[in-house]
């Protein structure tokens, strides 16, 4: 089944990417996000960026999606639904992690995709991105940047979003804990078969470093191929330079990943 409906283009800030707006169906929804494309005819492995927030906390950002773009990926990024136009609700990693996994097949198809699709989630795209690489066994790599791991865990440290939380997911962990299991990966991470890379920032306040512990627990406790890059000195996000830097070593560790 063809995953895309409709592609306009998009301004890119980038003059060496062309961007669109993709309109793409996800359980029979019709969502939105953004797709990057470096402008030339080459092949390329895809990239899924799945960005954190919810609605328009943490929209995707056409630079940041066009940064990833010139290191040499053909890139998509979910709105996720009910944004920007696209239907139904989202639900902070529950139906709305179906979008994830629907983005990775629209890549799958693309015609300038080789077959290797890359995940990489951020801050609650970090539940996004695992979910997807347990669903989507063809993974080739996967990466999560000062990502959420334990849903839980986010209502007990993010008391300014409990009330987002329990609207969203209909209670608290303890009145609805199997509400909450569901939306945590680490239950579920066996099923993993690609390397995986944690990057997280130590003095994180958003996302505490002990969500990237947990995952890095449970991956080698279930014999998987892990990397954690952890840094002391910074929060949940990193300096301009640094981020730049991180951009491109994450990339070149992406592209040389081998499937165990």
């Amino acid at each position: 089944m063809k995953i895309m409906v409709d592609k306009q283009l998009f301004p890119s800030p980038n003059p060496r990417v062309r961007m669109y707006v993709v309109t793409y169906l996800s359980d029979g929804l019709k969502v939105k996000g953004l797709l990057a494309e470096p402008d030339d005819n080459h092949i390329y492995d895809g990239f899924l960026y799945l960005r954190g927030g919810i609605k328009s906390v943490g929209m995707v950002r056409p630079a940041r999606i066009g940064q990833f773009a010139s290191e040499g990926f053909i890139v998509f990024a979910p709105f996720y639904r009910g944004n920007c136009g696209g239907e139904g609700n989202e639900d902070f990693g529950g139906d709305d992690r179906h979008d994830a996994y629907f983005g990775f097949d629209l890549l799958l198809q693309h015609e300038r995709v080789a077959g290797k699709v890359h995940v990489f989630g951020f801050s609650r795209g970090g539940i996004m991105a695992v979910s997807t690489a347990v669903m989507r066994p063809q993974t080739a790599s996967l990466v999560t940047w000062g990502g959420v791991s334990d849903t839980a865990l986010t209502y007990v440290e993010r008391v300014d979003l409990r009330r987002m939380m329990k609207r969203v997911i209909g209670g608290t962990p303890q009145k609805y804990p199997q509400r909450y299991r569901e939306r945590t990966p680490l239950y579920q991470l066996g099923a993993i078969s690609c390397p995986v890379l944690i990057i997280h920032g130590e003095q994180d306040k958003n996302v505490s470093v002990e969500h990237a512990r947990r995952l890095e627990r449970g991956l080698v406790a279930a014999g998987k191929s892990v990397e954690t890059w952890y840094f002391p000195q910074f929060t949940h996000y990193f300096p301009p330079a640094v981020n730049r830097r991180m951009v491109r070593d994450l990339c070149e560790w992406m592209k040389k990943q081998v499937r165990p």
